[in-house]
């Protein structure tokens, strides 16, 4: 759960420091992690159930109101003042990481309990229009991924600890997809910072290969615009209780 602190990779492997990282929602990775290829195919079927088409998004969460007020002890949702394209900009002391990583509403899900994030929020990355909705980027012609925006205290968490929630709450090597949820919007891509936070992403992405036969497709860019995505996307499973995106990823070495 939230307590693991800024040390829960020391000494864990990093299949455990994800189960101790992101608490309830580790038990239907790690179990989806650690099957074969034929039966990942079932579960992914099966996650139908829980995680949505475009469209079908929508329709559930579009007559949900906007105004939230995250529980208190939990991060906050306001993570460098994001706005519709506006700057970024944490408050001092915090600094700021963005990842993209399958469905929104999971992905959100897994950072919210990480020990030392301060807020997160969701929206849309590396496209080239602006303001686009969600149906926008649903017709896959605007080239934005769903990202999470993640404003965290380096005291108690660092980037690379970041980084390795990244990589075990998904399956990277799987072109624009992830589970159920197939386009670009649902790519694997860290979105940088800074250029220290470039040289991170990149040297943990080639630890991470060592790991897989096939070759991990996440993309390392800068930041660009990040344009908040609606009110009903936002701390969607925080305040459903839905848990409804569980993200896959595959056992290490297949």
């Amino acid at each position: 759960g939230a307590g693991a602190g800024a040390d829960a990779g020391a000494g864990v492997t990093p299949s455990a420091s994800v189960g101790i990282l992101i608490g309830n929602r580790a038990a239907s990775c790690a179990y989806s992690g650690h099957m074969g290829k034929t039966s990942r195919s079932v579960l992914a079927t099966a996650l139908l159930v829980g995680c949505f088409s475009c469209n079908s998004r929508s329709a559930i969460a579009g007559d949900m109101s906007s105004a939230y007020a995250p529980p208190t002890g939990t991060p906050g949702a306001n993570p460098g003042h994001a706005g519709a394209g506006t700057p970024l900009t944490p408050a001092p002391g915090d600094e700021l990481a963005a990842f993209a990583e399958g469905c929104f509403w999971g992905s959100e899900d897994t950072f919210r309990h990480v020990a030392g994030v301060v807020a997160t929020a969701v929206g849309y990355s590396g496209g080239h229009t602006t303001k686009p909705s969600y149906e926008d980027v649903c017709s896959h012609t605007t080239g934005h991924a769903e990202t999470v925006l993640v404003e965290y205290d380096p005291k108690k968490v660092t980037y690379p600890q970041l980084l390795q929630v990244f990589w075990n709450s998904h399956d990277p090597p799987t072109l624009n997809q992830q589970g159920p949820d197939v386009g670009d919007q649902y790519r694997s891509e860290i979105f940088t910072f800074s250029k220290d936070q470039d040289a991170a992403a990149r040297a943990s992405l080639t630890a991470e290969q060592a790991h897989y036969r096939d070759k991990i497709t996440t993309v390392v860019a800068p930041m660009g615009v990040f344009w908040k995505a609606e009110g009903y996307h936002q701390q969607y499973d925080e305040r459903t209780g839905r848990h409804s995106c569980p993200l896959p990823n595959r056992l290490k070495g297949a």
